[in-house]
């Protein structure tokens, strides 16, 4: 099989799955190397996701590292058998990689929240709105890379519109609402949008009202994503160099418990909703 120069993060996190397998059954790579009848460096590439794993060899090293858990081998082989094109890599080559491996994750995922205190989350925001927060960004973007992000991010949005629907919770602080980006009117426009997609079932937006005071995590974008099974969970965050990736179980822990607090505290969505218009009226 092939080997990849740039592998995805969800490329990765298969093989990472795959090395912790092995490290939790307290196998070498030489052992797991003779098992598949491959030298221990084209193990070592695959755990890193620099070649990939077939199905075949998935279920033989599972069987081999006495792992009971059929549910989570069988997520791992249909991750590796997820070989179809995604529509994010026709901007592969144009736009950094992390943000194709955002559309990739949110793609897959069996459910996504998303926790915002600076802006609108993504999924939710009209063309104009995101026109304005890329154009805030340093170093300052060329007009063609902004409007290259404009429409990858219109394009992830393809999630909504599937035979059935991502599950989607959004946990916007109020602060998020009532920074004006684009100036006015597309902050207007962009809140009455968000309000209207609050209104679809498969969308729950809660709004952290600013009288809650400080919470966990205050001043970070967070993205979890739901996998097909717990273990393949992910957490992905906002940073100013690029999107961070995390599926370590202790991180997992510590942003569910973020989440989990947000949900207690923020408001119910009827009243977020309610919020939202009410913003939007006295801009």
């Amino acid at each position: 099989m092939a080997t990849r120069s740039t592998p995805t993060e969800r490329q990765k996190r298969l093989g990472a799955e795959l090395r912790k397998m092995r490290l939790s059954a307290g196998a070498t790579t030489e052992y797991a190397a003779g098992l598949l009848g491959i030298d221990r460096t084209r193990l070592s590439n695959m755990e890193s996701g620099i070649r990939p794993f077939s199905a075949e060899r998935i279920r033989t090293l599972a069987c081999n590292y006495a792992c009971a858990d059929e549910t989570y081998v069988a997520a791992l082989v249909a991750m590796a058998e997820g070989k179809e094109r995604g529509w994010w890599e026709r901007y592969r080559g144009t736009l950094p990689a992390g943000l194709l491996d955002i559309a990739e994750l949110e793609w897959h995922a069996s459910r996504v929240r998303t926790a915002q205190v600076m802006h609108v989350p993504g999924l939710l925001q009209t063309e104009e709105y995101a026109r304005a927060v890329f154009a805030a960004v340093l170093p300052r973007l060329s007009r063609l890379e902004v409007e290259l992000r404009v429409a990858h991010r219109m394009e992830r949005q393809q999630v909504f519109g599937r035979a059935v629907p991502l599950p989607y919770v959004a946990y916007i602080h109020e602060a998020a609402l009532r920074m004006p980006y684009g100036g006015t009117q597309v902050t207007r426009q962009q809140l009455e949008h968000l309000a209207g997609q609050s209104e679809r079932d498969n969308i729950d937006v809660r709004v952290i009202p600013i009288s809650v005071g400080g919470f966990p995590g205050a001043g970070h974008a967070l993205l979890y994503a739901d996998g097909a099974v717990p273990q393949l969970d992910t957490v992905q965050l906002d940073a100013a160099h690029g999107p961070e990736f995390t599926g370590a179980e202790g991180q997992l822990t510590k942003y569910r418990a973020h989440l989990d607090w947000m949900e207690d505290a923020a408001l119910p969505s009827a009243a977020s909703r309610d919020l939202i218009r009410i913003i939007a009226r006295e801009l």
